[in-house]
């Protein structure tokens, strides 16, 4: 969505290189080591805030999500959602609550890993209510959601885009979204915090940076053109229709938002004892 009309607006090509592994350590690294001259960008998810907590303390740090980059801007976000499958015969998030309290531990779910958005986002939750589930982690949301659809577990954690098209054709039950506000596409599927957490809110954003160093001008310039092209992308309903919303901070916006986000996703990882797989 972004390559092109950036491309053209700079008027050079944009090239898209796909860095996977380690939970997105690899391509985050690389970055952080490339030449702070506006040339090469990261793009990636909220992951990039949590990771370096996520690592043994013996270890060095893989990266300073603070000190290592420069934040451009977070271009949009996704809520995460609850969901079931039909045969747990869980219909509302209540009804969730209920069978854990009744059944501590029994109630197992899915999420796309370890450390991942919606695994914590799940972990918030299940502080926040004092309820005890159980993790099971896969290597991606395509196979968290598909344990969900076969029945195999019987709640899962995902964010909006692996979730939605499932529960608008019924195969799972949409019990909440972890969003400000119920999801357009889905109206019918309440927020946690209209239901049983009020003010809880645990969305998965995704955002560019450059290299810390990069000269302010050129982040500023990049971040203006981002929030053109995806106000267009949304304008247009392509973004609803694949599970975001535009959120276009400014550069200094989002730094404040890292400044708040990181210690508390350490603190939050740190208690949890959660560990990256």
């Amino acid at each position: 969505m972004l390559r092109e009309p950036l491309g053209t607006s700079l008027g050079q090509p944009v090239v898209i290189e796909n860095r996977p592994g380690a939970g997105g350590n690899i391509g985050i690294q690389s970055v952080a080591r490339a030449a702070p001259d506006g040339h090469t960008l990261l793009f990636c998810s909220s992951a990039f805030a949590a990771n370096p907590a996520l690592q043994p303390q013996d270890r060095p740090p893989l990266y300073d999500p603070l000190r290592d980059f420069a934040p451009i801007t977070a271009a949009v976000t996704s809520p995460n959602a609850i969901v079931a499958h039909p045969s747990a015969q869980i219909g509302t998030l209540a009804a969730m609550l209920a069978r854990a309290r009744a059944e501590p531990g029994k109630l197992d779910y899915s999420s796309p890993g370890s450390g991942t958005g919606p695994h914590l986002a799940a972990e918030m939750f299940r502080r926040a209510t004092r309820i005890e589930l159980t993790h099971v982690p896969f290597n991606g949301a395509a196979p968290a959601m598909q344990a969900v659809l076969a029945g195999t577990v019987p709640l899962g954690f995902a964010a909006m885009p692996a979730a939605q098209s499932l529960v608008r054709t019924g195969g799972l039950i949409g019990l909440a979204t972890t969003g400000p506000e119920r999801w357009p596409d889905l109206p019918g599927m309440p927020t946690v915090a209209e239901t049983v957490l009020p003010g809880f809110q645990s969305e998965t954003w995704q955002a560019l940076f450059a290299p810390a160093g990069t000269p302010e001008p050129v982040t500023a310039r990049i971040a203006g053109l981002v929030t053109t092209i995806v106000r267009a992308a949304s304008s247009e309903g392509r973004l609803r229709g694949i599970g975001f919303r535009a959120l276009l901070n400014t550069p200094a916006e989002f730094a404040a938002q890292l400044a708040t986000e990181v210690p508390a996703l350490a603190a939050l990882v740190r208690e949890a004892g959660i560990r990256a797989d």
